[in-house]
This record gives C-alpha cells, sequence and structure tokens, in this order.
C-alpha cells in the first residue's frame, strides 16, 4: 500500500503545483528505472523526471502503471531531445513521449538544451502544446541569462521552469535571483555533484550539527533557497534518504555559510557554449 507524504510545493507562475523535491532518472537503464520510480512513488516521491534523451520514458510509464498510485497525484517532467526540436518535429517527439509514458497529458515539458539554431521554433511548439491544453507547464533547461533574455524576445508566455546544473559549488546565485524576479522556478539537476564533494569537511561538520547526511544537508539548502531538486538514485536507502530533508531547517548562518562554498565547479557542459 503506497503512503502519501506531504512536502513543500513550489506555486508556478501559471498556478500550478509542483513538489520542491523529486526524482531524476538520467542514466537509468531498464529494470533500474521501473524499481526506482516505484521505490521513489512509495517513499513519498510525486515528481518524476525524465526525458527522451535518456531513453527511459517508457520505464517511467510502467513504474507509474505498476505503482498504483492515481496519475493526477503523480508529476511527471519530460522533455524535447535535441535532434527533434524544431517546430513539426518537436510536436511528434511530444506525442511519442506521451505514448511512452503511457498518459494522456504532461505536467511539464521543457527545452532540454537551448539548440541555437532550433530554439525559438522548439518554444513556439511548446506554447502551442500548452495552448491545446496537453501540458500543464512548459519551460527550459539549460538556459543562462543571456539565453533568457533572448527568450523574451520571441516568447508570448515566460517558462514556468529554467532546469540547470545548480549545487553549492556552482551556486548561481545571479541566475537564481533572475529566475525570483521574473517568477521562473529555478530547479537543480545534480544537486548532489554525483558525490565527489560530499566528504567535504565543512559540509561533514554541518552534517553532525543537524544529524543529518552531507547529501540531506544540501538538499535542504536547495529547498530553503527556493530551489527544486531532482537528486538521481536508484539505491533505495538513498532514495529514503534524499527524501528524508523536511523535518530540520537550516540556520540563516549556515545557509550564508553554504553559499560561499561556491567554486564554479560543472560536471556538466556549460550552457554558455550554446550562445
Amino acid at each position: 500500500m503506497a503512503v502519501s507524504f506531504s512536502q513543500p510545493k513550489a506555486i508556478l507562475n501559471n498556478g500550478v503545483e509542483m513538489p520542491m523535491l523529486g526524482l531524476g532518472v538520467y542514466d537509468m537503464h531498464g529494470k533500474e528505472t521501473e524499481q526506482a520510480v516505484i521505490e521513489s512513488l512509495h517513499i513519498g516521491y510525486r515528481l518524476i523526471d525524465t526525458a527522451s534523451m535518456y531513453g527511459n520514458e517508457t520505464e517511467v510509464g510502467n513504474a507509474i502503471k505498476k505503482s498504483g498510485i492515481s496519475r493526477n497525484e503523480i508529476f511527471i517532467t519530460t522533455k524535447v531531445n535535441n535532434h527533434d526540436q524544431g517546430y513539426e518535429t518537436t510536436l511528434k517527439a511530444f506525442d511519442t513521449s506521451l505514448r511512452k509514458l503511457q498518459t494522456d497529458y504532461i505536467d511539464l515539458y521543457l527545452v532540454h538544451w537551448p539548440i541555437k539554431s532550433k530554439r525559438k521554433d522548439t518554444w513556439k511548439a511548446l506554447e502551442k502544446i500548452y495552448a491545446d491544453g496537453r501540458v500543464r507547464a512548459i519551460g527550459v533547461a539549460n538556459y543562462l541569462m543571456p539565453l533568457l533574455e533572448e527568450l523574451k524576445t520571441y516568447a508570448t508566455m515566460a517558462p514556468a521552469i529554467n532546469q540547470v546544473e545548480f549545487s553549492p559549488y556552482l551556486f548561481l546565485e545571479d541566475l537564481l535571483n533572475y529566475c525570483r524576479k521574473n517568477k521562473i522556478q529555478l530547479q537543480a539537476y545534480s544537486p548532489l555533484i554525483r558525490g565527489r564533494k560530499l566528504n567535504d569537511p565543512r559540509l561533514l561538520q554541518l552534517a553532525k550539527k543537524y544529524n543529518k547526511t552531507a547529501a540531506q544537508i544540501i538538499l535542504r539548502w536547495d529547498i530553503q533557497s527556493g530551489v527544486s531538486t531532482i537528486p538521481k538514485s536508484s539505491n533505495r536507502h538513498r532514495l529514503k534518504e534524499n527524501f528524508d530533508v523536511f523535518d530540520f531547517e537550516l540556520s540563516a548562518s549556515d545557509m550564508k555559510l553554504i553559499n560561499s562554498f561556491n567554486e564554479n565547479l560543472r560536471i556538466v557542459g556549460d550552457p554558455a557554449s550554446y550562445f
């Protein structure tokens, strides 16, 4: 029997509610994906983030069906692949994602990467899908401020979400402030830096202070910063650990301390190369 847990939600700029914490399924394959999604849903996760590029939308759809949890309780994000960008090709790609996910609507559809020659037409396709009522919200991924400014020149609606690599070690404070000002919800992928910084003595000291893990400190920092976060794991223990971040609060001074960890550390490609 699935158990539903309450957790903070973001209210997007069109009024849609989205859980602040979810499961990312990048680089998961086959049964691993299905099992991770089923486990996460039974732990209490209600946001599942996939993408056409990940090649696992079918498994995500299978897992949601098998979970026994109503579709309307689950927030599904997927993204248009780079080679599918363009107006007509994006519309077709969206239909393909619907079929694979075994659903008749998507909660959030994103432009995965800002492909220079295609991003305008791709965004127009997303606006069409939204206008047709087939998606509850649309947004972008990997858009830095110049790309968001460019988007304003042709968009008839603002993106609800901007999903970017974001962590204490890649603290994009200017982008966070820009998104707040423009009512765009920032969402962090790879928030745990693929484990590379979990032995940072400063983090471990905070973990000891709050009786939490280093990973939980980072995820709590995201949420208190107003940033939605989608850590990836297929390990049941870590899935539970990552979700157990709603029963404590970091002090203002500790939030400020974590902000100072920035070293512009990227583990994914720099979107600046797409300008």
